[in-house]
């Protein structure tokens, strides 16, 4: 270890600065969404069997939800603009402009050059949660989702059904894409209902068993068309292994709402970035 310089103390008591004034993001309607919860009908529901993945679309201006149905289960999302692949969820954004984890309120946002609302969260059965003893919390998107070339980089051996590959699986089965090609647009997800934080003494990622129950979710306004694809986690709630055939794991269920006619009077998706784009050339 390098010799601390005399003014080491003085270094290290800056004082920490936020990066973003959450102040100045464009206003995020949620109370005009809550409002529109009110008499929303549940218009079709999606089953995912345990260590596997599904694609979903949602209409922009509809409610999605994710829901625990059998036992504690944690799941790796990703979304595109259902037109344009290219736009998706940028979860190193959405933690700078949010936190490391998220919840009722927060909106997912999607990478460059458009950055803008994907989905805004509208309700979150495990808010209740907080900050636990350890620093962890629920939803993060800090995590990149489990997959196949660490795991064999870390066990030597292959295993199909990480994260990674069922999201790849899911595309590829809803776009008709090759799977070497779908696999190119699974990015970072946001770890739904996965426990998390980082250790105190080494600062290292930690899971630990998600707070989820049957009858738990978290629900999200779609801000644009989408297209989904969600995992369920070989690693079950995440509390004792990850990426095997062994770890007890369950289903999850995304369910898709319409609002009442009306219910959205004067609501518009989001416009992508008014940026000019031209990098000062």
């Amino acid at each position: 270890m390098s010799q601390a310089p005399a003014d080491a103390a003085a270094r290290r008591a800056a004082k920490p600065l936020v990066c973003y004034q959450v102040e100045q993001l464009p206003p995020s309607n949620l109370e005009l969404y809550q409002r529109a919860r009110e008499g929303m009908k549940q218009v079709s529901e999606l089953t995912l069997p345990p260590r596997d993945g599904r694609c979903f679309e949602v209409p922009a201006g509809s409610f999605f939800r994710i829901v625990s149905v059998d036992g504690p289960q944690v799941g790796d999302l990703n979304l595109w603009n259902a037109h344009d692949l290219s736009e998706r969820f940028f979860s190193g954004k959405t933690r700078q402009l949010h936190a490391t984890h998220v919840s009722t309120g927060d909106r997912l946002w999607s990478s460059l050059p458009g950055l803008r609302p994907l989905a805004t969260i509208t309700h979150d059965t495990l808010d209740w949660y907080g900050w636990d003893d350890d620093g962890g919390g629920v939803h993060d998107v800090i995590g990149t989702r489990c997959d196949p070339y660490t795991n064999f980089m870390l066990k030597g051996v292959d295993y199909h059904h990480c994260c990674h590959s069922n999201l790849t699986r899911a595309l590829a089965d809803a776009t008709g894409m090759p799977p070497g090609e779908a696999e190119l647009h699974v990015h970072d997800v946001m770890n739904v209902f996965m426990c998390t934080g980082f250790t105190r003494d080494t600062h290292q990622y930690f899971m630990k068993a998600s707070p989820v129950r049957p009858g738990d979710f978290i629900e999200f306004f779609a801000e644009i068309d989408l297209l989904g694809a969600l995992s369920t986690c070989p690693g079950g709630d995440c509390g004792s292994s990850h990426s095997d055939d062994s770890t007890p794991c369950y289903p999850l269920r995304v369910e898709i709402f319409e609002p009442v006619t009306g219910a959205l009077q004067g609501w518009t998706s989001p416009a992508r970035s008014g940026y000019s784009g031209t990098h000062g050339l």
